[in-house]
């Protein structure tokens, strides 16, 4: 597989995994913290997640950071267009929708769409590749 394709499964399989966690933490905090904070909390968590991953397989051919807080601070900053796009289609979601999972829906529906935004995001602003390999 060539840079950019390997590139993007990786980061595919990082969003499986940050979606497990998302749904994961969600319904552990939902009854603290209600369905909407609950959900800024599982999506730190599972933006953590990905971050983990990409790092160190999606774009483990970046240009390194100076510091790794500066890489994860620089990440999640990245990530905000499509948690903003990613957060609406969950909210949309919740007030369409009724049922015992609609929440889990919520955020594999809202992974999905905030995806290229979040991809072209961390490839291009946070992971930039060494030009020339």
């Amino acid at each position: 597989m060539k840079g950019g394709a390997r590139s993007f499964a990786w980061f595919v399989v990082a969003g499986v995994l940050g979606l497990v966690v998302d749904i994961v933490v969600l319904y552990l905090l939902a009854p603290l913290f209600g369905w909407y904070a609950a959900r800024v909390l599982s999506f730190l968590s599972a933006a953590t997640a990905t971050w983990l991953v990409n790092r160190n397989y999606a774009f483990a051919d970046a240009a390194p950071h100076s510091s790794l807080l500066r890489e994860y601070l620089s990440y999640l900053t990245a990530m905000l267009g499509g948690a903003a796009v990613n957060y609406t289609v969950y909210v949309l979601t919740l007030h369409w929708l009724e049922g015992e999972w609609v929440a889990a829906l919520g955020v594999a529906l809202g992974s999905l769409s905030g995806l290229t935004v979040n991809f072209l995001s961390a490839r291009y602003l946070v992971f930039k590749a060494h030009r020339g390999r």
